[in-house]
């Protein structure tokens, strides 16, 4: 009976990591979207992906999933370049991008 306690109880926290995981993506695929529009550049595949997650303080002191995903974008359509945006829980923390070239005319 205790054993089938314990699994349920493993599958259940599963189910919330993954799905709390996949509204921390969208909030990151957000977030960058909105960037690459306010600087003026591509967003390419419409993606972020999943690099790393580690454990880090926020500003308060409370123990936050620090997780980094990275995108590709173009300045001028002839390159690709690449970016990461790192989220502590659920807020974002910086978006890094790679120098870019930018076409003055």
């Amino acid at each position: 009976m205790i054993d089938h306690f314990i699994f349920i109880m493993l599958l259940l926290s599963g189910f919330f990591y993954w799905y709390h995981g996949q509204k921390v993506k969208e909030l990151a695929y957000k977030a960058t979207r909105e960037h690459c529009q306010a600087v003026q550049v591509q967003m390419l595949d419409e993606y972020v992906a999943g690099h790393s997650l580690w454990f880090k303080r926020d500003k308060y002191g409370k123990m936050q999933l620090r997780r980094t995903f990275t995108f590709e974008f173009a300045s001028t359509g002839e390159q690709r370049y690449n970016g990461k945006i790192i989220m502590l829980g659920e807020q974002v923390e910086s978006i890094v991008m790679e120098p870019y070239r930018v076409d003055w005319g």
